[in-house]
């Protein structure tokens, strides 16, 4: 899937929650974000900036789930789980045996295929700890890394009933 469809398919609360991470902790990429998105419909930032708040995450979600802003909305979702969600990046890596900083950066190359068992394991420790729809999230936003996805990932994916976006 790509961010434009994982926007699509998420359920709204999770990029709701993605905005506020970014309003608490990262104003100037959620201001970035929300003045590169009024500048692809030809608005200007003060049209969506002037909405009440609700408003302007209506308008963002909808507006991230349109094919042309495929690339801003995987930035976005790069950017949180990368700042927003270490623990689960880490705990990820440390489950899949792939090195990283301690922060869930990787610091290698990426795995060429992912082990099935271990990702059977990494999964089911990442539900427990997690909610589940970010967990799942997380899971296709890491999925997009590699051209192609891991036929591994994608097929738990597909198959998990535990890991759905919505």
């Amino acid at each position: 899937m790509k961010a434009y469809e994982l926007f699509t398919a998420a359920d709204p609360a999770l990029a709701t929650q993605m905005l506020d991470w970014f309003r608490e902790h990262d104003r100037n990429i959620y201001k970035s974000a929300v003045a590169t998105l009024a500048q692809s419909k030809k608005l200007r930032l003060v049209f969506v900036q002037k909405k009440p708040l609700p408003e302007q995450y209506a308008w963002i979600l909808k507006t991230l789930r349109s094919k042309q802003s495929d690339t801003i909305g995987e930035h976005l979702l790069q950017a949180w789980f990368m700042a927003g969600n270490q623990d689960l990046l880490a705990q990820f890596c440390d489950a899949m045996g792939i090195e990283h900083d301690g922060k869930g950066s990787v610091t290698g190359d990426l795995p060429a295929e992912l082990d099935a068992a271990k990702l059977d394991g990494a999964v089911d420790t990442l539900v427990a700890a997690h909610d589940p729809k970010l967990v799942t999230l997380y899971l296709y936003v890491f999925n997009l890394q590699r051209a192609g996805g891991w036929d591994t990932l994608t097929a738990k994916l597909a198959s998990d009933s535990r890991l759905v976006l919505a």
